[in-house]
């Protein structure tokens, strides 16, 4: 069956029509990613990826966050399978992936980090390209490649040489080659990088669609607020462990527990903080910049937002003026935490590691010895 997409540019509402791919291995549950031990090790014995266990279930938005180095781009490349892993195991789709996995890469879309494109071909001429080797038939070629420039919003650079196109219309015309095989499961390495805000929010507003259509989505980015706003999950990795695995809620969760942060206008903040401490002896206030109240209920079951109610009017009664209240657990905070708690885990870990790392290298060494 064909596929037919009609798309709104401005509102980035994509309809799809599409036929049922995997219907039975969708129903029976699996998950589109497995992986058991997955470890990388490179020729030079850099450890890309190191023992990774992870499951990733379909209509996903995984957000694969940490820091540079930290073996994301390892681990697409891994679910890719366009790299070979030193140990462990990989399925995708419920197969074994290898590099001998074209049928399943059929199903794969792809955004790279640098997309190195032709630069005398037009995205029309790329994308018909990228249709082509798909074995896509011209017909249905020219269908997708029309709905994917609408909903890139590439339509009047779509005659243009790539090398003229900016960094921005560059990674939007990559995005619409990662969908032009309409595939199951699509894998974005920083796909907001060098992007304008306006950019960005197009870019962003498009994973959103994907992920209402059922999409699955690898995300793997360095700029946190992107994976807030569209990620069901993170995988935090870090010198390729993985160190956190779990929904966005509960990893902002590990940072703070029931905090808010109060924005206020007022010379008398530190009277009315003391006034708080008497009232409240369950909640701890503290002074956060010039004009930030941190108020921080714990870990414990209550009213909270009665009290907050109460303690809001309690800055009243202080002639504090109230600017704003935000709830304290961004993602980066988590993230900051989290990697700190793997550093101090770190010498640990590398002792126990040693020894496995030495053997994955040298497999020979044990039977020897």
């Amino acid at each position: 069956m064909q596929l037919c997409i009609i798309c709104k540019v401005r509102s980035w509402q994509i309809r799809t029509f599409l036929k049922p791919f995997s219907d039975v291995l969708w129903r029976n549950g699996l998950n589109v990613i497995e992986t058991r031990g997955l470890t990388k090790i490179y020729e030079n014995r850099l450890v890309a990826l190191n023992t990774v266990t992870i499951d990733i279930a379909q209509g996903t938005v995984l957000g694969l966050i940490g820091p540079n180095g930290a073996g994301k781009s390892t681990a697409l490349m891994l679910f890719l399978g366009m790299q070979t892993a030193t140990a462990g195991s990989i399925s995708v789709f419920g197969q074994p992936m290898s590099l001998a996995s074209g049928d399943l890469r059929k199903r794969i879309g792809f955004l790279p980090q640098t997309g190195a494109y032709p630069p005398d071909m037009t995205p029309i001429t790329y994308l018909d390209q990228v249709g082509m080797l798909f074995g896509i038939p011209k017909q249905l070629r020219k269908q997708r490649i029309a709905a994917l420039l609408h909903a890139t919003d590439m339509l009047q650079a779509s005659a243009q040489r790539i090398d003229h196109l900016s960094s921005g219309q560059r990674t939007r015309m990559g995005i619409a080659a990662a969908l032009i095989n309409d595939p199951e499961l699509l894998l974005l390495d920083e796909p907001t990088v060098g992007l304008d805000p306006e950019g960005r929010s197009y870019t962003l507003s498009l994973i959103k669609d994907l992920k209402r259509r059922g999409r699955t989505i690898i995300l793997a980015t360095h700029i946190l607020p992107d994976a807030d706003q569209v990620c069901d999950r993170v995988a935090v990795l870090n010198h390729g462990k993985l160190v956190y695995h779990g929904t966005v809620a509960d990893m902002k969760q590990i940072a703070y527990h029931n905090t808010v942060d109060i924005m206020v206008d007022g010379t008398d903040i530190p009277s009315a903080l003391q006034s708080l401490a008497m009232q409240f002896k369950n909640v701890e206030f503290d002074q956060s910049g010039h004009e930030t109240i941190r108020v921080s209920f714990g870990n414990r079951a209550g009213d909270f937002a009665g009290e907050l109610g109460v303690i809001l009017g309690e800055l009243s009664r202080h002639e504090l003026v109230l600017r704003s209240v935000r709830q304290v657990g961004e993602l980066e905070d988590a993230l900051i935490q989290r990697l700190g708690e793997d550093r101090m885990r770190g010498f640990a870990r590398g002792l126990d590691e040693e020894v496995t790392l030495i053997d994955l290298l040298n497999p020979q060494t044990g039977a020897d010895a």
